[in-house]
């Protein structure tokens, strides 16, 4: 059983994806290992390390709520990354549609879950205003 932030759907996905990801661009020319491929390790390992980041901030909902948008900004990030892959010839046309298939799932999870921190917070302040 997972606590914390492990325990968390996003955050599950996002690892797994990571680590799918790194392997992948290990298998990269030469020239993408270290160029586009840098690039799309570092924005697929952002997303998880935000959301711990975030959940390790929930006291203080601002710091939460921004670092749960900085993961879907890096998930956004990674989705251009293995466009440009895609569009160099450096992954399959099925390895992008897998994994654009992913990230767009991740995004919305992420985004649904950004939703549900704004809209607990207001829900439970707005009943002491009134």
């Amino acid at each position: 059983m997972h606590y914390g932030f492990r325990g968390l759907e996003i955050y599950q996905l996002s690892f797994d994806l990571s680590v799918k990801i790194h392997h992948l661009t290990l298998k990269l020319p030469k020239y993408e290992t270290y160029e586009e491929g840098s690039q799309l390790r570092r924005s697929s390992k952002s997303i998880p390390s935000n959301i711990a980041e975030g959940y390790g901030r929930k006291r203080y909902r601002n710091d939460f709520v921004k670092f749960i948008a900085y993961a879907l900004s890096s998930c956004d990030e990674t989705s251009v990354h293995l466009d440009i892959l895609v569009n160099t010839n450096s992954i399959s046309k099925e390895e992008h549609k897998y994994f654009i298939n992913k990230y767009k799932e991740l995004g919305i999870k992420i985004n649904y879950f950004l939703r549900s921190i704004t809209n607990n917070y207001l829900s439970r302040h707005s009943d002491k205003e009134t």
